[in-house]
């Protein structure tokens, strides 16, 4: 409960921050930034991310890469972003169900993929961070993950006079504040949009499916696709898929922030985009492999008051389609955006 408070009163004043700066236009903005727009991919839906307040600039871009790879937003200096963001997994944490946080302690959930944000609404897996401006809040105050303070990280990157040169030239003055970290953060994290699979040069005519990723795309559209909309692969709705209740987590889901029974147990649909190389699966990670997800679908399901409907008769898989299935989401693999340079820590 400290931790939600905590949480809730550095939100309200970024919003009110946000609030005070879209009042005052042009206020401190350097007119001779590189502004840069925000990939719409082919067949993509609109971007949600609110550009206009937040203008995306190379010179922004580049002091958010900066502070995303910087251990220094952790207390001890050891647990940046990207400590559970790594970007050959497609910025998830590779083979582990939780991740490692400050003082030997680990996450709760399992750290999702980052990419496509711009298109979320919410961020969690419960959605409980309604702006992509705040999320980089929470994991940087949480005890069990960054284990830092707002203000000892403004300090710190304050103190930090490349910093002051970065923030001098994004934001026309030297001042570091929770905004403008934040807003650096998003510039970097809504550029990082992975639409370059085999699956996507499938559809631009590009390429071509062989023969078993084909049957393994009908096996999809049939049996997966209600949940995991193409072409994001995700509805970014909120569903119980019948998993049981961790037994010593005790994760309600949804229903932590809704305060609703019926959302008890439902979790934010994952993107199956890079879905083979962000193993393990679930918001808890629990499934270290992808035989033991169509196993689950297959026969695991626990039906409950919220498990979704459209899983009332559960998803079964033959070994053929397993394997055919396999074969196609092989094909999400985004290897351009997960080797990309530009997404890289600053040398």
């Amino acid at each position: 409960m400290r931790k939600l408070l905590v949480i809730s009163s550095l939100v309200i004043a970024v919003c009110c921050s946000l609030l005070v700066q879209s009042c005052n236009k042009g206020g401190g903005e350097n007119a001779e930034l590189t502004f840069m727009d925000i990939p719409q991919p082919a067949g993509f839906p609109p971007i949600q991310y609110d550009v206009a307040n937040n203008p995306i600039s190379k010179e922004g871009f580049e002091l958010g890469r900066k502070l995303f790879y910087d251990g220094r937003l952790s207390k001890d200096g050891n647990f940046p972003c990207a400590s559970c963001h790594q970007q050959f997994a497609a910025f998830a944490t590779f083979e582990h169900d939780f991740s490692h946080g400050f003082n030997n302690q680990f996450t709760t959930r399992n750290a999702p993929g980052l990419f496509n944000l711009a298109w979320h609404k919410e961020m969690h897996h419960d959605g409980g961070i309604a702006h992509l401006d705040l999320q980089p809040l929470a994991p940087i105050t949480a005890p069990n993950e960054m284990g830092e303070t707002i203000p000892a990280v403004l300090k710190k990157i304050g103190d930090d006079p490349d910093y002051r040169q970065h923030f001098q030239r994004v934001f026309g003055n030297e001042e570091v504040t929770t905004e403008r970290m934040t807003k650096a953060l998003s510039q970097f994290m809504v550029m990082m949009v992975s639409a370059t699979s085999k699956y996507d040069q499938v559809k631009a005519g590009k390429a071509s499916f062989d023969v078993n990723e084909e049957a393994g795309y009908a096996i999809f559209k049939n049996k997966c696709a209600s949940c995991h909309k193409e072409p994001l692969f995700t509805d970014l709705q909120y569903r119980n898929n019948g998993l049981p209740m961790h037994p010593t987590l005790k994760d309600v889901g949804r229903m932590r922030i809704t305060g609703s029974s019926q959302d008890s147990l439902k979790f934010k649909v994952p993107s199956l985009r890079n879905v083979m190389v962000t193993y393990p699966y679930m918001h808890d990670g629990r499934f270290g492999d992808i035989s033991n997800v169509y196993e689950h679908y297959n026969s695991g399901i626990q039906f409950g008051p919220t498990t979704d409907p459209l899983l009332k008769t559960k998803i079964p898989l033959s070994a053929t389609e397993r394997g055919l299935l396999t074969e196609f989401l092989k094909t999400l693999t985004d290897a351009a955006f997960n080797t990309d340079p530009r997404f890289a820590a600053p040398q």
